[in-house]
């Protein structure tokens, strides 16, 4: 979250252009509506007409010319906002291999959330894109008249979505902002499914099984893997909401509270509301903080101008949080459950992991196709999906622990050809300590390219000017549409001259050129400065122009 410039900020790819949401008083910034170089028309066969023939460094001095890249891309890469920070670039054409650009491509940078491109295609590899996960809900008892004497347990199985997601079509929903970065950038909002779907669906199954009435307790099995956690939030195999509270908070007449509406509504969590609506242009700006895990306490202003404003609260005990909403969910559907609603998951009552796989299920939820949960994490960029991923690879490999779920995509990369040793992950998100070089970028995404599913993989990355991360960037130039990549994003705060920093915006992935080409690109820029927030949204959409002149001048 940004909280000021004296902060360490971790977007890790999640500087997701909010432009067309951004309402009232919202931070803002412009999308460029620069139009191709001189030389978009210029031969497949041909460097463009605008480069130059030798390479020179980056710093003060700027880069006065980089073979194959376009004078446009130059001209950004120029900007005072870089002076001071590096560019490095790798492009090759994937059908005949040709070293399209190349600008330091074998020196290690941190990718952010381009590091997500590594987890979910190990994941892609290992499990296949039609995968699917099932949670089942099992008994420990014998049902009698109805009544179970004994304990239902919820096992979580890693779906990040638990149906809360999927669109009538089968297919899963996003929006370009997603609400796992509400608090930190402006502009998200929700999408319109129900996020208890899934347990509202494994409670009825239970009453159609001849369930009415659980007279022992209902547990969350939640030991599918080690406890395991990304910088303070839990990375769980049961997931519900993206274990996030939702505020959606709407001003109304100034010098009165404004309306906030929490989503979903699961005892025993309550609202204390603290924000005021002020006049028209004034500041909006919301702060959700709880001390005991039941009230979130909302403080702030919003203005009386201002678009609906979302904000999240993540939740501590995802398991606890899911046992009352799956109890709730069971009382919907007819089933009494005698235990308190409202207690911590009693995990000692827990049976040993062989002993829970042994019991009978009395229902189950098949999460959507591993293809559309990784449309999911890559399109808005959901770190603690990535890092699920690496935790499934390790309990398909027979382990509990996430670490070797890194070791497990290692093993995987390795075998399809990639030069592992320029790749360094210490998770599956992007935050910071990941290492990799421009050309591994390429080599992945080749790799992708020629898997007779490259299509469906190519659909799971945000789209230059169409959607998710890439939604607003570059929309109304020539390349929107053809450009396919992951987006990564770390962000800093300098408390010493009072601006922010931004240590890495990346950006690989595919395109589709002008001339028809089929290429593969990383395109990194390190320690660039800005005087406030607008500057994420800047480098955001200057990466995005280097993208696309590339793809225009080919």
């Amino acid at each position: 979250m940004l909280t000021g410039k004296t902060s360490r900020v971790l977007v890790a790819g999640a500087a997701v252009l909010c432009l067309a949401a951004c309402t009232g008083n919202s931070t803002t910034v412009s999308s460029s509506s620069s139009t191709p170089s001189s030389a978009a028309g210029a031969n497949a066969s041909t460097s463009p007409s605008s480069a130059v023939s030798s390479s020179a460094g980056t710093g003060s001095e700027g880069l006065t010319s980089v073979p194959g890249l376009p004078q446009e891309a130059l001209d950004v890469m120029n900007q005072p906002q870089y002076a001071l920070g590096q560019w490095a670039i790798s492009v090759r054409d994937i059908d005949t291999g040709e070293q399209i650009v190349s600008l330091h491509p074998d020196t290690l940078f941190e990718p952010a959330s381009v590091t997500k491109t590594y987890s979910t295609g190990a994941a892609w590899q290992e499990l296949g894109p039609d995968s699917t996960v099932t949670t089942p809900v099992k008994r420990t008892g014998e049902v009698t008249g109805g009544t179970l004497n004994g304990d239902l347990v919820l096992v979580g199985k890693g779906d990040i979505t638990m149906g809360g997601r999927t669109k009538p079509d089968g297919t899963v929903d996003f929006t370009n902002l997603d609400h796992n970065d509400a608090n930190g950038i402006p502009g998200a909002t929700l999408t319109t499914e129900d996020p208890l779907t899934g347990l509202n669906e494994l409670a009825a199954q239970v009453k159609a099984s001849g369930i009415n009435e659980v007279s022992g307790d209902v547990i969350v099995y939640d030991r599918l893997w080690q406890p395991h956690d990304l910088v303070g939030n839990p990375v769980t195999p049961i997931i519900i909401n993206q274990n996030v509270i939702d505020f959606t908070t709407t001003a109304t007449t100034p010098g009165q509270p404004a309306s906030i509406v929490m989503s979903p509504v699961v005892a025993p969590w309550q609202i204390d509301n603290q924000v005021q609506t002020v006049e028209a242009g004034g500041k909006t700006q919301i702060k959700p903080t709880s001390t005991d895990e039941k009230t979130v306490t909302l403080t702030g202003t919003i203005a009386a101008d201002s678009a609906p404003v979302v904000n999240v609260y993540l939740f501590k005990d995802p398991a606890t949080y899911a046992r009352t909403a799956f109890i709730e969910a069971l009382g919907r559907a007819g089933v009494t459950v005698t235990a308190d609603p409202v207690a911590t998951n009693p995990d000692s009552a827990l049976p040993p992991k062989a002993d829970v796989d042994g019991l009978t299920s009395v229902a189950e939820l098949t999460s959507l196709p591993l293809k559309e949960e990784i449309t999911y994490i890559n399109k808005i960029s959901y770190n603690n999906g990535g890092e699920a991923m690496f935790c499934r690879l390790a309990v398909a490999a027979g382990s509990d622990d996430c670490e070797q779920g890194l070791r497990k995509g290692q093993e995987i990369w390795q075998a399809a050809g990639l030069d592992t040793n320029a790749v360094v992950l210490v998770d599956g998100s992007g935050l910071e300590g990941n290492y990799v070089t421009p050309n591994s970028q390429v080599q992945l995404q080749t790799i992708m390219a020629k898997r007779p599913d490259s299509q469906e993989w190519l659909d799971t990355l945000p789209i230059l000017g169409v959607d998710g991360s890439l939604a607003t960037v570059q929309s109304t130039s020539p390349s929107a549409g053809k450009v396919f990549g992951k987006t990564g994003t770390l962000a800093a705060g300098d408390a010493f001259n009072d601006r922010y920093r931004l240590p890495v915006k990346a950006l690989g992935g595919q395109m589709d050129t002008e001339g028809g080409r089929h290429f593969a690109f990383a395109v990194f820029s390190t320690n660039s400065l800005y005087p406030d927030i607008n500057g994420i949204f800047q480098a955001n959409d200057d990466v995005g122009k280097v993208v696309a002149s590339i793809q225009q001048a080919y």
